[in-house]
C-alpha cells in the first residue's frame, strides 16, 4: 500500500456497478456492466468530484479561499468545483469557453445559481490563453486580499490523479463483492485525469485489467502524452514510481465525431436508444460518445477476447438538456 495525499470527502461513495442485461443479450459478445459514477452527488455529480476531493484539500491545506477553474460552457467540472466551493463556503470563479450565444441553462445555469464569478472567453482564447487568463485573475484576487487557487481543466494534474486511483481500489473492493473480475475498463477521455488514476492504481496494485479510454476531443496520441505528463507529476506526492511507456495508454480514436461537445445524430440516437432500454441516460459530451464507441468496437469483435467490461459512467447529466432541441427533430 502507498500513502496517499489528503482528501476532503465531498462524494457520495462507493457507487454502484450494475450489469447492462439487455445491451449484453443485443450485443450477443461479453457482458456489459455500468459503474454509477453519475450518482456521486447531486450538484457534485460526475467523475470530477473525487478529483476534486484531492485538489480542494490541497487548497484548504494552503489556506486558500478561492478557488479558480476552466471549461466548456457545459463543463461539468465547472459546476462540481463550483458547488464544491459553495458547500464549503470558498468564493469560485470559472473562465468558460463560450460561442457568444449560449443558453443560460444547464451546467451554465448551475454556475450562475451556485453564486460563481463566471468569465466568458472565445474558443481561441481558451485553447491558447486560459492559463495565462487565470493567472491573471488570480493575481486581481491576491491584490484584493483573497488567496486564491487554480485548478486546472478537468482537475487533471497531479494531485488530482488519486480520485481515480482510490476508484480503482474501490472497484477492487467490488470485484470481491460481486465474485466478479473485469478484464477490460473502458471510459471517456477528455482531459485524461481519470483514465491517468485508473492506469496508476491498476499499475502499482498490480491488477493486470486493461484500461480503454476513449477520446472525445483530439487524438490518441496527444492523450497519450498528456497522460505520460500527468502521471509524472503524480509520483511528486507519493513515495513510488513505475515504469511505462506511453504506448501502454490505450486509447481508442475515432468517436470524437464532429469535434468535441459537437453532436452527430448517430451519437444523439444511441443515447435515445440506450435511455430507453436500459434507463440509463448518457451525456453528449463524454459519455455517449464514449458508449457509443465502446458498442461499435464490440460489434466489429474487437472485445471479443473479453468477458466482463466495465463502462464508467462520469456524469454529464446537465449538459444534455443545452442539446435537447437536436432530440426527436
Amino acid at each position: 500500500m502507498i500513502k496517499l495525499p489528503n482528501r476532503i470527502h465531498l462524494a457520495n461513495l462507493p457507487t454502484r456497478i450494475e450489469r447492462l442485461d439487455r445491451l449484453s443479450k443485443e450485443l450477443g459478445g461479453p457482458q456489459i456492466f455500468i459503474k454509477r459514477d453519475d450518482q456521486t452527488g447531486s450538484e457534485v455529480s460526475g467523475n470530477k468530484i473525487r478529483k476534486l476531493e484531492y485538489v480542494i484539500q490541497e487548497a484548504l491545506d494552503q489556506n486558500c479561499n478561492y478557488l479558480i477553474t476552466c471549461g466548456g460552457i457545459q463543463s461539468n467540472h465547472a459546476r462540481a468545483t463550483v458547488a464544491a466551493a459553495a458547500r464549503l463556503g470558498l468564493a469560485s470563479c470559472v473562465v468558460l469557453r463560450s460561442s457568444g450565444n449560449d443558453s443560460l441553462e444547464g451546467n451554465y445555469f448551475l454556475n450562475k445559481l451556485l453564486g460563481a464569478d463566471i468569465k466568458l472567453i472565445s474558443p481561441e482564447d481558451y485553447r491558447e490563453r486560459r492559463m495565462d487568463i487565470m493567472e491573471g485573475i488570480k493575481a486581481n484576487l491576491i491584490k484584493q486580499g483573497y488567496r486564491p487557487y487554480i485548478i486546472p481543466e478537468g482537475a487533471s494534474n497531479g494531485i488530482g490523479t488519486f480520485g481515480y486511483y482510490t476508484g480503482m481500489e474501490e472497484i477492487l473492493e467490488q470485484e470481491k463483492k460481486m465474485g466478479i473480475e473485469f478484464d477490460a475498463i473502458a471510459l471517456a477521455v477528455g482531459s485524461g485525469g481519470t483514465y491517468g488514476g485508473m492506469f496508476l492504481a491498476n499499475k502499482l496494485l498490480g491488477h493486470g485489467t486493461k484500461i480503454f479510454g476513449i477520446n472525445v476531443c483530439d487524438s490518441a496520441s496527444y492523450f497519450q502524452s498528456r497522460i505520460y505528463e500527468i502521471l509524472q507529476d503524480s509520483f511528486s506526492y507519493i513515495d513510488k514510481t513505475i515504469d511505462f511507456s506511453k504506448e501502454e495508454i490505450q486509447i481508442i480514436d475515432g468517436y470524437v465525431g464532429e469535434g468535441y461537445a459537437i453532436s452527430r445524430s448517430e451519437e444523439l440516437e444511441f443515447i435515445h436508444y440506450l435511455a430507453k432500454l436500459e434507463g440509463v441516460i448518457l451525456d453528449p459530451v463524454y459519455t455517449g460518445k464514449a458508449m457509443y464507441g465502446l458498442v461499435n468496437e464490440i460489434k466489429k469483435g474487437n472485445f471479443n477476447k473479453y468477458k466482463n467490461i466495465l463502462f464508467i459512467h462520469t456524469g454529464g447529466l446537465f449538459g444534455l438538456f443545452s442539446k435537447k432541441d437536436l432530440f426527436f427533430s
